[in-house]
């Protein structure tokens, strides 16, 4: 019995070390470092040294208590991980933080650790050897927040070559909890359109990235928002339409009319989305919102009471939007997607023309943004 013991000890033991043998470190790990590990069949092994601490948890929604070894150093095995970009925090002591041993994004309201586990034979939002764009941070001074905002800018491959070339431009939202570095950091925009323009599938434009958070501090205070508004929608709106739009099209050279304008967001930005382009249609064409879009305010209402009627008459609103796209993950919160797949059918009963899209097996995560965009870059300024 104490042989066979002896023997299914060293079996395990074999069994694990070549387990972690065929991981692979993550992507978004900082620079040289092993772990976090993702094995074969999407488990993760996280390992933090860490002597003086008196516990660790991995939190990725659901949390995994780590163990120690005589050397300090903490380790333990997830369970398969969805593929996707996912947040997590390192719980020290009781207190949520950062994995020192990943790099950190701004998401969850703050800057969060992230592990990006790959999709299989996908690679629409990786780096390829193809002509690149770039990304440009443009700073300025907001006289309605009366505050220093940026704005993360890309340009296409060749901007700065020809130099008579105008181009469309599209302005992306990030989700609540989240900033203007979204899109890059954790949604790959860059790639994504370097390789749709690439393979001719999408049209060069200009993506302008902003920041959601809007306040005046002149407004009056608002029951359940901070002091001058914090999220709010008609702030954002005219910070757009006062700002924001007359900066890019006088520093990029942009086809300025509505034909060549678009807007779309992701969760929180896809609701703040439709809220700037439905007040503002004279100046929008095409419209997305990604796991967010029209916002039902109140029971019993419908589509055509929504933003002072604009979808009462099917016909007219047909006319004016060249493209209204809605998306949502199958997977997403209950409440989430029954708002989008509701608005779905609401447009369909109204005659409003417009895509919708559910992403397969993805929830209120990246992948599904990605998969949104890289549809909807693809129907822009046709």
């Amino acid at each position: 019995m104490k042989k066979f013991l002896l023997i299914f000890i060293i079996f395990i033991t074999f069994f694990e070390s070549n387990a972690q043998d065929n991981g692979m470190p993550a992507s978004t790990n900082v620079d040289g470092r092993e772990y976090p590990k993702i094995l074969p069949d999407n488990r993760v092994i996280f390992q933090v040294n860490a002597p003086d601490a008196k516990s660790l948890q991995i939190d990725l929604g659901k949390k995994y208590d780590m163990v120690k070894n005589d050397k300090g150093i903490w380790t333990v095995t997830t369970d398969p991980i969805v593929e996707g970009f996912h947040y997590y925090s390192l719980i020290a002591d009781g207190v949520a933080t950062t994995d020192p041993n990943s790099n950190t994004y701004f998401g969850m309201s703050r800057w969060a650790s992230g592990i990006e586990i790959p999709e299989k034979n996908v690679d629409y939002y990786l780096p390829k050897d193809v002509p690149h764009g770039d990304i440009r941070i443009k700073y300025y001074y907001s006289k309605i927040t009366q505050d220093w905002r940026r704005a993360f800018v890309y340009t296409p491959p060749g901007y700065d070559t020809n130099l008579s070339k105008k181009y469309p431009v599209l302005y992306l939202l990030h989700g609540g909890g989240e900033d203007e570095t979204g899109w890059t950091q954790q949604g790959n925009v860059n790639f994504i359109l370097d390789n749709l323009i690439a393979e001719g599938k999408a049209d060069p434009m200009i993506i302008v990235m902003d920041k959601g958070a809007a306040t005046d501090p002149n407004a009056q205070p608002v029951e359940g928002q901070r002091p001058g508004g914090g999220f709010n929608f008609e702030t954002l709106e005219k910070v757009f339409i006062d700002e924001i739009i007359p900066m890019v099209e006088k520093d990029f050279r942009i086809i300025a009319d509505r034909d060549h304008r678009a807007m779309a967001g992701l969760s929180l930005g896809g609701f703040q989305t439709f809220h700037t382009t439905m007040h503002n249609l004279d100046k929008f064409a095409y419209i997305g919102g990604f796991s967010g879009s029209a916002l039902m305010r109140a029971p019993g209402s419908t589509i055509e009471n929504l933003y002072n009627g604009v979808y009462a008459d099917a016909k007219t609103f047909n006319e004016k939007a060249k493209l209204v796209y809605i998306s949502i993950g199958t997977d997403e919160p209950a409440g989430m997607y029954q708002n989008v797949n509701s608005v779905h059918k609401e447009f369909e009963k109204a005659g409003i023309k417009h895509i919708y899209y559910e992403s397969p097996g993805t929830a209120h995560e990246w992948l599904t943004w990605r998969r949104s965009l890289h549809q909807f870059a693809q129907l822009l300024f046709k």
